[in-house]
């Protein structure tokens, strides 16, 4: 790799700009520094090489040469190659898999053999292509299943809008689809199409089932498409895939030393939580919006620890500049309304945290053209309430088990947090003061709460966002113990 990869790779593998600055002890324009003058300091290489293991790869910090912790066998990648422009990408792709030492199987679809020819494939991976499920002699060296079965994990890049649907639909037509359908290994897609393709509902409706039931996407990126046309639909980079998959398969490797026979307990595991997120931006004109400071950063660590709790998360966040927690399902959004459509079809679960911070009024009519400026006329700016979401799910029919709201409140903290919650028939309200210690709230680190629920007032203090975060997922782990422990009672006594 030339060194913008490597230092892209590196970005990726520990986590992202913001952790890698922590790690090195720097700030974002130290970051730009090294990339613009393409030269990582010795020192800060020796760094990243001392706990790069831990992350699954060495690194040389004299020459930035990263390479793959070598295990007893090579690691199997199972390639699916299906037919879509960026299928030219694919080997490039595996080029770079193969420098991490890892061993590369390619199934390639009818279609995928319309853009590069199984003869380039099988000079980069050094094996067979396979493509046909009823080729005799393909099936006589390795059947379907083994194939599907001898990977540690499936790569599907690029992935196009008609191998999604065949996978969210069960469809198994040819080997490639077959071999995903009888798999027990994780599946990654890496999606390439035309912007409209991507977003459109029949597509995002297909790769939301995916995302239930377990299955990963890398990507897409937004850019220029081969199309001609610009969004989201870009092949990943495949310097982001590879860290992507290196990821993942250290995670696996992690997993296979504990002891099946006994699984580590995690406290929030079979709990279903909805979390919402950040600030809403109601747009005044297509450059304009009302909009809060909220970063999200609260409701962000609150997913991730209720994530590694063993919870099974879904986060609805409006527009912030956070990196998505692993483990979690995150739906973006940027207005009330969006917030509300997607919480009415998340809303089958056992929890819901609401920590965005929507904001409470939105113009009666957005205008189609950027108002101008005007000596004569200042515009009048017609507003209208926004719907309360924490409010219309407390008193919601099919209202889960836990409401959870926050009040970010400028003064009489306590009263205004007991008041909101049983307005809004919440079960527990965080209160936090918007300005702490002469500064805000927003977009800082930390925070400070005054926890309400209908039978204790308490005070938490101020903590970072991260340990409070632990503190609210260990409260809720306990209330759903005490509810299931109650449940078990109950049923007892019934026979």
């Amino acid at each position: 790799m030339n060194y913008q990869d490597t230092l892209n790779y590196l970005i990726n593998a520990f986590g992202g700009a913001e952790k890698l600055q922590k790690l090195l002890g720097v700030g974002p324009s130290a970051l730009s520094n090294y990339r613009s003058r393409e030269r990582l300091p010795l020192s800060q290489a020796q760094k990243l090489s001392k706990i790069a293991p831990q992350f699954g790869f060495h690194l040389d910090p004299y020459n930035l040469q990263i390479s793959f912790i070598n295990e007893k066998k090579k690691p199997e990648i199972l390639l699916i190659i299906t037919g879509g422009i960026a299928a030219y990408k694919s080997l490039e792709l595996i080029r770079r898999l193969r420098e991490f030492n890892l061993s590369i199987t390619s199934v390639m679809t009818a279609a995928a053999k319309q853009f590069i020819t199984p003869l380039s494939v099988t000079a980069l991976t050094g094996n067979k292509v396979y493509s046909d499920i009823f080729d005799f002699t393909d099936e006589q060296e390795m059947g379907h299943i083994q194939l599907a079965r001898r990977a540690d994990l499936i790569l599907v890049a690029p992935a196009t809008a008609n191998f999604i649907g065949k996978l969210a639909n069960g469809l198994a037509d040819d080997l490639a689809s077959t071999v995903c359908l009888v798999t027990d290994s994780p599946i990654y897609v890496a999606p390439a199409m035309n912007p409209h393709m991507w977003s459109n509902i029949a597509t995002q409706e297909n790769c939301n089932a995916l995302l239930k039931r377990g299955l990963n996407f890398i990507g897409p990126d937004e850019g220029n498409t081969a199309c001609g046309e610009t969004g989201s639909g870009r092949f990943a980079d495949t310097v982001f895939i590879v860290s992507e998959i290196q990821k993942a398969l250290q995670k696996k490797q992690k997993n296979l030393k504990i002891n099946n026979n006994m699984p580590k307990f995690k406290s929030l595991n079979g709990v279903r939580i909805l979390i919402t997120a950040g600030p809403t931006f109601e747009p005044i004109d297509p450059v304009r919006f009302i909009g809060n400071r909220s970063s999200g950063k609260q409701g962000y660590a609150i997913a991730a620890s209720c994530a590694a709790a063993g919870a099974s998360v879904c986060l609805i966040s409006g527009p912030v500049n956070i990196e998505a927690p692993s483990g979690i399902r995150l739906i973006k959004i940027d207005t009330a309304e969006q917030m509300k459509t997607a919480c009415e079809r998340e809303l089958d679960v056992d929890c819901v945290i609401c920590a965005a911070a929507i904001a409470d009024w939105k113009p009666i009519r957005a205008e189609n053209k950027k108002l101008k400026k005007s000596e004569q006329i200042t515009p009048h700016l017609a507003l209208t309430e926004t719907l309360d979401i924490l409010s219309w799910i407390g008193h919601h029919p099919s209202r889960p088990k836990l409401v959870i709201g926050f009040a970010a409140e400028t003064d009489d903290l306590e009263i205004h947090a007991t008041n909101k919650r049983k307005e809004k028939n919440a079960d527990w309200i965080l209160a936090n003061p918007i300005l702490q210690s002469n500064a805000s709230v927003f977009n800082s680190e930390r925070n400070e709460i005054f926890f309400v629920s209908k039978t204790e007032n308490q005070y938490w203090g101020a903590d970072s966002k991260t340990e409070i975060a632990k503190k609210l997922t260990r409260k809720i782990s306990d209330y759903f113990s005490l509810f299931n422990n109650k449940k078990s009672y109950e049923l007892s006594n019934k026979h």
